[in-house]
């Protein structure tokens, strides 16, 4: 049920709005519907991701509301993961055998809680989320795209909050909706609606009372952009998109599979690891503790890193570019203890696109916290 009395222009701003998802249902053609986002993507907090988080409330509507549609949606969000590994894995996750008509994109409370309010935590933010955009647009330049901003306890401390301002250069960039879960949580809790503990016990993932919370304000917008006079036209078609806001955002980035990997030593394949979190997707892995592991791989563009497992008993590595000195990475940190997940870590970043040759090798060293010195690779990063 939609709420009537919900002043959706202190929460949306429709810009461009949503005129070829519109047109699409109007001409009941078959819609695809990304979902790209973190954990509250995901659905974690709802008593079942897949009947009542905000991602799944949004299915049911679309299904109800138009159900002569022929309808996908395709769940991307994964726990744990910024805008950085969402545009790195952009291709993978979001399967680009169906042409997106909707994606509804959810990074803002993952960028804050992973990133310093600093410039380049800013720049990084906008790079993120700009080669999202560019990336599926490149590949259906039909699609609308929605940027959601959740709440967690740290930007409602912010009058400003310093990453949802970041996001919406990049929405107002590229005349995205926007729309602003936050927002209306803040201003519920400044109305004395109640605590935002009601919401999201942990102060950071909704519950079935706080996703539904969140959907009946998407969902509101989505059933005025489908009215006739609703923001945009068919006449906007992106033939052209407009030039980057940064020269380094990850347009190309890429999360690609280890068989491109060689000189491979003392490094065995693996399936997932138990107790492993924030991962719906294969884990098949590269994995050692003995200090002779290495390998190398090759990239030409801007930059690579890696997707590292990281748990209770990962070591250091080391790294070299085209045969420079290593360099050491301790990707330890204070959720390694608990459970294995998975860990991005930036290797190397250049300003103009060049061929590189990357080694790396388990270091034989470990973070005072750590039970071991193994090694466990995923994928490789690359942009």
């Amino acid at each position: 049920m939609m709420n009537n009395m919900l002043d959706i222009n202190q929460y949306c701003t429709a810009r461009e709005g949503l005129p070829h998802f519109r047109n699409k249902m109007s001409l009941n053609e078959p819609v695809t519907v990304a979902f790209l986002g973190g954990s509250i993507t995901e659905g974690y907090g709802a008593s079942d991701p897949d009947q009542s988080s905000w991602r799944a409330l949004t299915e049911q509507y679309l299904q109800t509301a138009y159900p002569s549609v022929e309808w996908t949606f395709i769940n991307a969000g994964v726990g744990g993961t910024n805008s950085t590994l969402g545009a790195h894995r952009f291709h993978t996750h979001v399967k680009m055998e169906h042409e997106i008509d909707l994606l509804l994109l959810e990074f803002a409370v993952n960028d804050s809680q992973h990133r310093e309010r600093t410039p380049e935590g800013r720049a990084e933010a906008i790079r993120g989320m700009e080669g999202i955009v560019r990336q599926c647009l490149s590949l259906s330049p039909q699609a609308d795209i929605v940027v959601l901003y959740s709440a967690d306890e740290i930007n409602l401390r912010e009058k400003e909050p310093f990453f949802i301002a970041a996001h919406e250069e990049v929405a107002a960039h590229y005349g995205l909706p926007s729309v602003s879960f936050f927002g209306r949580v803040r201003d519920w809790l400044w109305a004395g609606g109640g605590t935002w503990e009601q919401l999201a016990p942990d102060r950071t993932h909704p519950n079935d009372a706080g996703y539904a919370f969140y959907a009946d304000l998407l969902l509101t917008f989505l059933e005025l952009s489908m009215e006739e006079h609703a923001a945009g036209s068919l006449n906007e078609i992106r033939e052209n998109l407009p030039a980057p806001m940064l020269e380094a955002s990850y347009e190309r980035a890429a999360m690609k599979d280890l068989s491109d990997v060689y000189d491979v030593k003392q490094l065995q394949k693996r399936e997932r690891p138990d107790n492993m979190v924030n991962w719906r997707y294969a884990a098949a892995h590269l994995a050692s503790d003995d200090p002779e592991a290495a390998f190398s791989f090759d990239v030409n563009g801007q930059g690579a890193g890696l997707l590292l497992i990281c748990g209770p008993d990962s070591g250091m590595l080391e790294y070299a570019i085209n045969g420079g000195p290593f360099q050491l990475v301790n990707p330890f940190d204070e959720w390694c203890p608990l459970f294995q997940r998975p860990v991005p870590v930036q290797l190397v970043q250049r300003s103009q696109a060049e061929t590189m040759r990357i080694t790396v090798r388990n270091a034989a060293q470990k973070d005072e916290r750590s039970t071991g010195t193994w090694l466990r690779v995923l994928a490789l990063l690359e942009h």
